[in-house]
């Protein structure tokens, strides 16, 4: 797959969609403008048809088509999972179900604060802060080897619709997860997490750039353009000795 407008071309030609309107009038001007981009949205649609949760999936799709994050037996941390699209594409990519028995059986464990409904080849622990040491002691408990080999993050704060503050609060969810990795990412491994561009962005980019061997920005083609949205994608883990402990 080239890319997830690749997928996204190849489910729409298989299917048809209608949008109903006329339920839609009594709606404000601004609800009304985003449900019809809503529905347009290729995306959308096509998530309906590959029975995604959301149209996040085809983010991942794409960034592990271009740079293979996953792969059959990786151990993925999956933070900030509701509603499991990512966790679904993380299921198939590294064979958590065991769906492929020439492959190696990989683990997904997904974290949120929200309820996320079961998923096979997925635990979810949530609701859950993936901040708190409490949740850090059973997200340990719960990987095998008590590491991931990957750890995904599409989080983010509830926004409070001050651009500043939302910006350094997400940073803020990002560092958080890299003050936790030397206890719970495999040396070697790989982090891949969204964020917003804005003053903050070069401190997390400069500890991904101590901390993993290579990093690099992507805005797959799922992301909506208008969106200051960017994820930062860092492998080769190298910071194993230092601990959030000691």
């Amino acid at each position: 797959m080239a890319g997830s407008w690749k997928l996204v071309r190849a489910s729409l030609q298989r299917h048809r969609f209608h949008t109903a309107g006329s339920h839609y009038k009594a709606r404000t001007s601004a609800e009304h403008l985003w449900l019809t981009r809503h529905l347009k949205d290729p995306f959308v649609k096509a998530a309906k048809v590959e029975s995604y949760r959301c149209r996040s999936a085809f983010k991942l799709l794409e960034v592990d088509a271009k740079h293979r994050i996953l792969r059959p037996g990786l151990r993925v941390l999956d933070c900030g999972a509701a509603p499991g699209a990512w966790s679904q594409v993380a299921v198939q990519r590294v064979n958590a179900a065991g769906t492929d028995p020439s492959s190696p059986v990989g683990f997904v464990l997904g974290v949120d604060l929200l309820h996320i409904s079961p998923l096979e080849g997925a635990t979810f622990l949530c609701p859950a802060d993936v901040t708190d040491p409490g949740t850090f002691q059973r997200i340990q408990e719960l990987l095998p080897g008590g590491r991931a080999d990957v750890i995904l993050s599409d989080m983010a704060p509830n926004a409070t619709g001050i651009r500043g503050l939302d910006h350094d609060r997400l940073i803020g969810l990002c560092l958080s997860l890299l003050d936790l990795a030397p206890d719970i990412l495999h040396p070697g491994g790989t982090l891949l997490c969204k964020t917003w561009a804005g003053s903050q962005s070069p401190r997390l980019q400069k500890r991904l750039t101590e901390e993993f061997q290579n990093t690099r920005t992507l805005k797959p083609e799922a992301s909506r353009k208008e969106s200051s949205e960017v994820y930062l994608l860092a492998t080769q883990y190298r910071r194993a000795k230092w601990s959030v402990k000691g």
